[in-house]
């Protein structure tokens, strides 16, 4: 599991151990870890051309320790220095010793010296960039200087090596407030950060690559109900192969869950069939439905159990899943908030769903709205929940007592109350077709009568989609119905039967 730590989480690490050690050795651990990534991706060193951006700061020290070491090493590195009576002096010294170059406005050292078109001429013919301008203590975006210079480095089509993030992403959170610098591979020290893994700024972050600098943050166990501290975690393979409910000797279709789907209408046939097709492909030991769109429903999937309803006559479920292409059936909404069983909220049933009664269930509920649903939820413009998805996401929770699922290029799961989130790392663009949260719902749906906590049943169904989008686009355009026939694959694949 990829675990990332609030900012002031690892601050405090950061001293804790800074306490323990000889002065600069976190720096110079740091410094060792970027030189090292920014010779792999220069291939050869010796007689590459560098720039380092440099903001004030133990980020701009990073940055000049590393390059030093590169001079060292045989490359021609320039230091643009942004505030130049505010570097890093160690930093600075060490990189003048090894034969680095200040370059631009930092040459004469005064204040406001640095001019842009200068930095762009420095920029021409190098191979690598190193943004060091700002830190992880970064908050509200670049300042006009730094903001421009971000736009000059983008503008180059040179690569970028980040120290710590991406300037111009807010570490905590991945909010990217106007121009940000896009970096191709981020080196991080100690302990991921959120923004590097959260829309919009793990698009700005590239390849993330740790370095470890020796903080002691503890790392938590899988399965407890939160960090409880802000922190966010991504699932990988061996977790979520630790989290499938898997059939034995013993099973029925009871023990290995029974889910009820409420979906489908006549208008919107085609969500009954996905969301069942996702509960069945998801391990469900049957799938009971109750809607306007049986026929449809039994003509692709003939072991389907279909009922008239309501579905509190429908009989013995373990979950329930509600709201695909349900159009306006508020009563049959109702009927399965009042249930004592874990229930899954999509689509119109977020719609319709009354917040008293979400809130009043004493069984697990999930909700699973995109961006758009969410924001209509939290009546708040979409471009709103887009910027501050981690934001949206605990408010709902909160709000709603209940897990959310967030849907989008970064899914998010967020449990209610202890401000831990799960992130997904799969997924693929070609999944934003019609119906293929639809499927979704059904598999984690699946996955919630099979005995998985709402967190979980989220967080795996979410990643064993995204996963399963993958297999079944490689690379091409795919339907929500092929997703969903290539869950089955996802699942070997997350146990290693591939």
């Amino acid at each position: 599991m990829r675990t990332a730590y609030p900012v002031e989480t690892v601050r405090a690490a950061e001293r804790e151990l800074m306490a323990r050690v000889p002065e600069g050795a976190l720096m110079q651990r740091a410094a060792a870890g970027l030189a090292v990534v920014c010779a792999e991706v220069l291939g050869k060193v010796y007689g590459s051309r560098v720039v380092l951006l440099v903001g004030s700061g133990d980020n701009g020290g990073d940055a000049l320790y590393a390059g030093a070491r590169l001079a060292r090493r045989g490359a021609g590195v320039s230091a643009v220095l942004l505030s130049p009576e505010r570097v890093h002096g160690g930093g600075l010294a060490a990189f003048r010793a090894a034969g680095g170059r200040v370059a631009g406005g930092g040459a004469g050292g005064a204040e406001g010296a640095l001019r842009v078109p200068d930095v762009v001429h420095v920029l021409r013919g190098a191979d690598l960039v190193v943004d060091g301008i700002v830190g992880i203590g970064g908050k509200g975006g670049l300042r006009p200087q730094a903001s421009e210079l971000a736009g000059a480095v983008r503008d180059a089509g040179i690569p970028v090596v980040a120290v710590d993030l991406p300037s111009g992403v807010d570490a905590d959170t991945g909010v990217v407030s106007g121009e940000a610098v896009r970096a191709d591979v981020t080196v991080t020290f100690g302990a991921y950060k959120p923004g590097l893994l959260i829309d919009p700024g793990r698009e700005y972050a590239g390849v993330v690559r740790l370095v470890d600098i020796g903080l002691e943050l503890g790392r938590p166990e899988l399965g407890r109900p939160g960090l409880g501290g802000g922190e966010v975690e991504a699932l990988q393979y061996a977790d979520v192969a630790s989290l499938l409910p898997m059939p034995t000797g013993e099973s029925d279709k009871y023990r290995r869950g029974v889910v009820g789907i409420v979906a489908g209408s006549d208008r919107y046939p085609g969500a009954a069939v996905l969301a069942v097709a996702g509960a069945l492909r998801g391990g469900a030991g049957a799938v009971r439905y109750v809607g306007h769109a049986a026929d449809a429903v039994i003509a692709r999937f003939p072991e389907t159990l279909v009922s008239a309803g309501p579905p509190s006559k429908a009989g013995r479920v373990q979950a329930w899943v509600v709201g695909p292409g349900l159009g306006d059936d508020a009563g049959r909404l109702a009927d399965v908030i009042a249930a004592d069983v874990p229930v899954l909220i999509d689509a119109d049933g977020l719609r319709l769903a009354d917040a008293a009664a979400v809130r009043g269930r004493e069984a697990p509920t999930l909700l699973t709205p995109h961006a758009g649903e969410a924001a209509a939820l939290l009546g708040v413009a979409r471009e709103e929940v887009e910027r501050g998805r981690l934001a949206a996401v605990r408010e709902l929770a909160g709000r709603y007592g209940a897990t959310v699922l967030l849907k989008g290029s970064t899914t998010l799961v967020a449990g209610r109350g202890d401000g831990a989130v799960r992130v997904n790392p799969t997924g693929t663009p070609w999944l934003a077709t019609a119906g293929s949260g639809d499927v979704l719902s059904g598999l984690a749906g699946a996955l919630l009568a099979a005995g998985l906590g709402a967190g979980d049943a989220g967080a795996v169904g979410a990643y064993l989609h995204g996963l399963a989008g993958r297999h079944a686009a490689d690379g091409a355009p795919v339907g929500a119905h092929d997703v969903a026939e290539a869950i089955p694959a996802a699942w070997r694949d997350v146990r290693g039967l591939r």
